[in-house]
This record gives C-alpha cells, sequence and structure tokens, in this order.
C-alpha cells in the first residue's frame, strides 16, 4: 500500500509552526511603521531646530511661545518684532501621527523646548505613545 499524504499529526506540527513563525514576524511587521513615524518625528524636530536657529540668527532671538513655529513661515504680528524676517519654511510640519508640535520658549530644558506627544496625542507616555522632544533624542 502506498501512502502519500500527511498524518493529522504532521498537518499539526506544521500550522503550529506557522503560526508561532507568523507571530514573531507579524509583530515585526506591525511594530515597524509606529518606529518610523518615531524616527520622522526626531529627524522633524532636529530639523526645526535649525530653522529656529536661523531665525535667531536674523533676528536676533528665537520666536516666542506666542509668535510659535509660525513665526517661521509668516512675519509674527504679536511679541517682539522681527528685525530682519524671513520665510525659512513653507509651512509648519505636522508630527507623523497629524498632531502639532508643541513649542514653548523659553523652554524648561534650553532656550527653547520642541515636544512631540507621540501617537497618542497625550503628554507622556510609553512605547509608542512616548512623547519625542529635542531634548531627549538620542543621536
Amino acid at each position: 500500500m502506498d501512502n502519500r499524504g500527511f498524518t493529522l499529526i504532521e498537518l499539526m506540527v506544521v500550522i503550529v509552526i506557522l503560526g508561532i513563525l507568523g507571530t514573531f514576524v507579524g509583530k515585526i511587521i506591525i511594530g515597524a511603521p509606529d518606529e518610523a513615524r518615531q524616527q520622522q518625528a526626531s529627524i522633524q524636530i532636529k530639523e526645526l531646530e535649525g530653522t529656529i536657529q536661523m531665525y535667531k540668527l536674523y533676528n536676533g532671538k528665537y520666536p516666542t511661545t506666542d509668535q510659535g513655529l509660525i513665526a517661521l513661515v509668516e512675519a509674527p504680528t504679536s511679541g517682539p518684532p522681527a528685525k530682519k524676517w524671513r520665510k525659512l519654511l513653507d509651512r509648519v510640519p505636522k508630527d507623523p501621527w497629524g498632531g502639532d508640535y508643541i513649542y514653548l520658549c523659553p523652554g524648561m530644558h534650553g532656550d527653547f523646548d520642541i515636544i512631540c506627544y507621540g501617537a497618542d496625542g497625550v503628554v507622556d507616555g510609553d512605547g509608542f505613545n512616548k512623547d519625542i522632544s529635542n531634548w531627549n533624542i538620542q543621536e
């Protein structure tokens, strides 16, 4: 008698192995977009830092909290006037989750602070909800 099929035990072993592999691969694939968003937020914060430094170079001071990051796009209409204002950005970027970056000047951790509240858009958090800021970005 020629048995060319698989036994039920062999099929069950293959299904269990595929399930275990699927779990590990799934976790890697599902986490990748959020990790990419965190890296993108860090890069955008660094770029905003450089642009704010250029603003200070032209105007002698950083934009105030009230003037905000929009001062990089439009001449400020409130607070101290910008001496030699120049348009430095076409638009203020949104964070990778679609939220606004928080800008404080003077900052609590330096001359100015730039903060992204992460995936949940709320202060503090762990994992992908962790806040990303210009003072805690790992170089």
